[in-house]
């Protein structure tokens, strides 16, 4: 057992330590963060995106979904009009901070150790989704990047591939990706009645398309545990003749499912005795 799972205190002190290390490690750092806004949309669009504000998981309360609203247009002012110039690095939580009830931040739902909890600032992930998404449908090169271990709740409305998503913990559990182009892309975010939009621009046209889709998606069994696994490809388009350039593998998941599956739907099981 982890020293960290002993006692609560452990668990804190080591999360305060990692952000310590986090803290120095971006300081001393030669990385060039994203930091300069501007307000007015760039031209050339590259993706567009919406994913729904309110959606049934499981048994939670659907009062945490309404905090998350409210937690994610807090979040959102610190990323909308970003800019990632040539050689700039997108983080997440360089730009949105550590997030507190001082700043107006309420409680929402949070994923941790393998279990869903509740926290300040909880349902963030959902941003962090988007921008991966996002992402990986431009040129930008994502250099970091986590995902939950488990599959906490069954689809419902689910518009992306299992796993496609992205985890965020202030500060070390970040999502960042960089502008490896001569081009300067910018995200634009905005919340409407019923959806949380995202869309990256360019200052320039750029030349390829990107199209991600799931391969290999099964549910499996190991003795009492079910897993859910499947695999995340993507494809670059020459947008001049439509030709695919390049394919490539972009993650494997394979996580525990905390919920119950019709046993139709597993594909096979693991034989451990």
């Amino acid at each position: 057992m982890k020293l960290s799972q002993i006692h609560p205190f452990f668990y804190h002190a080591r999360i305060k330590q990692k952000q310590v290390v986090r803290h120095l490690a971006d300081f001393f750092s030669r990385r060039r963060f994203a930091k300069t806004y501007f307000r007015e949309t760039y031209p050339f669009v590259c993706k567009k995106h919406q994913s729904l504000l309110r959606r049934k998981l499981g048994s939670s309360d659907p009062r945490l979904q309404e905090n998350k609203i409210v937690n994610l247009r807090l979040a959102l002012k610190q990323v909308d009009g970003i800019l990632v110039r040539p050689g700039e690095t997108f983080s997440f939580w360089h730009l949105v901070g550590k997030t507190t009830a001082k700043k107006g931040y309420i409680e929402g739902l949070l994923l941790s150790q393998g279990e869903v909890k509740t926290g300040i600032g909880g349902g963030l992930c959902q941003m962090a989704n988007m921008l991966y998404w996002l992402a990986l449908h431009t040129p930008l090169q994502v250099c970091e990047r986590h995902h939950h271990h488990f599959d906490p709740f069954p689809d419902d409305q689910r518009a992306l591939p299992f796993g496609s998503g992205a985890s965020v913990f202030y500060n070390y559990v970040d999502l960042r990706f960089y502008n490896p182009t001569q081009q300067t892309f910018q995200i634009r975010l905005w919340i409407t009645d019923k959806h949380l939009r995202g869309a990256v621009y360019s200052d320039k046209p750029w030349g390829f398309s990107y199209h991600v889709e799931e391969r290999q998606h099964c549910f499996s069994r190991d003795q009492e545990r079910v897993y859910r696994e499947n695999e995340i490809w993507r494809q670059v388009i020459d947008k001049s003749n439509g030709n695919r350039v390049s394919e490539e593998l972009v993650m494997r998941n394979f996580s525990e499912v905390k919920y119950e599956v019709d046993e139709r739907l597993i594909s096979h099981s693991f034989d451990r005795s």
